[in-house]
């Protein structure tokens, strides 16, 4: 009996400076990256064997102030908002409130082209097509968001057939959201609140702005290193309202790792030369040989350790990356309150992660203004 505790604690000391190798190794990797870059603040979180190995804070979360961020920060989710929200939906679609393959017309009370968010599309039918798979594999022929229609006429337009190739869209997020809505009768911050938030332990998370945040809350910095004013969003918006912490959408990443692997299947393969602008028309056969596709919310591409999905996060001030391997049981948030962020992903999945990502697709810097050390 005696043995076996000595063996036992033997295990635990072992592991416990495996553990404490591992994050001081982490550490250096981190804070060497983000000084080659400028990066102001940085979060990670590391999921091994399906669940939390570790999470971090580092930098700042308002500078001026000289506040530091930590597990708890809340910061502007962006485009994070969407894998959530396609979360969401996957739930609903699981207890029979929403069918992924029915076309949204028969969600909706009246035509799509009545209501006045999407007057443009009167005269173009092929809005009937589209379903709720479509919205979330980014099919729907959209615009990224119609302020960036390459007629410049900011009009919403259908500029493909729904469901034959990809092209990024924030657009069709926004319209599941309204089908969401008006199924379910409810707000989407009070069905991920129900569905997500709580059921999760996501404490610090909101599609909106709720007073807890202030406690504890990050600004954006510019590539300058100059803070962005904070948004405190009050209407929720699934394509990129979010607030969240690492603390909390590695939670979500661990859950979708253990739970969701049908978000996994392949919808559309992209052929794209690069992700934005989203409907630009060159192709390339660059990415075929890592089968870049698109799944329920995710991008999809192969790796020498397995499948991988991702899901980005760009906005003035805020990058984010997250990515998994469900059979490596292996995952990677990354979420920086700084633009300079998109910098180092690349190289910190590589040194966290031992991957590379599409990063010439997804237009990230393919160097640094200092090299790494």
């Amino acid at each position: 009996m005696k043995y076996c505790l000595f063996i036992l604690f033997v295990f635990i000391f072992q592991e416990q400076q495996s553990l404490g190798q591992f994050i001081h190794q982490t550490d250096s990797i981190v804070k060497r990256y983000m000084d080659s870059a400028a990066v102001t603040g940085i979060c990670i979180g590391i999921i091994r064997d399906n669940k939390i190995l570790y999470t971090r804070a580092y930098g700042y979360r308002i500078k001026e102030k000289n506040l530091l961020n930590d597990t708890s920060t809340c910061f502007y989710a962006a485009s994070l908002s969407k894998a959530v929200f396609a979360y969401l939906v996957m739930r609903l679609a699981e207890n029979g409130t929403i069918s992924l393959d029915t076309p949204i017309a028969r969600y909706l009370p009246k035509p799509l082209p009545d209501y006045p968010n999407y007057k443009d599309l009167a005269g173009d039918d092929r809005w009937k097509l589209i379903t709720p798979a479509i919205c979330l594999s980014h099919t729907t022929g959209f615009p990224n968001w119609r302020q960036f229609n390459p007629n410049n006429n900011k009009k919403l337009e259908i500029f493909f057939t729904p469901g034959s190739r990809y092209a990024y869209s924030g657009e069709g997020i926004d319209l599941l959201q309204m089908v969401v809505e008006k199924i379910t009768g409810r707000s989407l911050e009070d069905l991920a609140k129900e569905m997500v938030f709580i059921p999760l332990g996501m404490s610090r998370t909101g599609y909106i702005w709720h007073p807890e945040f202030e406690s504890d809350y990050a600004l954006g910095y510019d590539e300058k290193g100059d803070s962005i004013r904070k948004r405190r969003r009050i209407n929720p918006g699934a394509a990129g309202s979010m607030e969240t912490t690492i603390s909390d959408y590695s939670r979500f990443m661990a859950a979708v790792m253990q739970n969701d692997h049908h978000m996994f299947t392949p919808i559309i393969s992209i052929h794209s030369l690069h992700q934005f602008p989203s409907l630009n028309n060159d192709t390339s056969s660059a990415n075929e040989r890592i089968h870049l596709s698109y799944g329920l919310g995710w991008g999809l591409f192969s790796t020498p350790a397995g499948s991988a999905f991702f899901k980005e996060g760009h906005d003035d001030g805020w990058v984010h990356y997250s990515i998994g391997i469900p059979s490596a049981g292996r995952a990677l948030v990354i979420m920086c309150n700084s633009s300079n962020g998109e910098k180092i992903f690349n190289r910190l999945c590589e040194k966290l992660l031992g991957i590379t990502i599409p990063w010439q697709w997804e237009g990230y810097a393919s160097d640094l203004s200092r090299p790494p050390l």
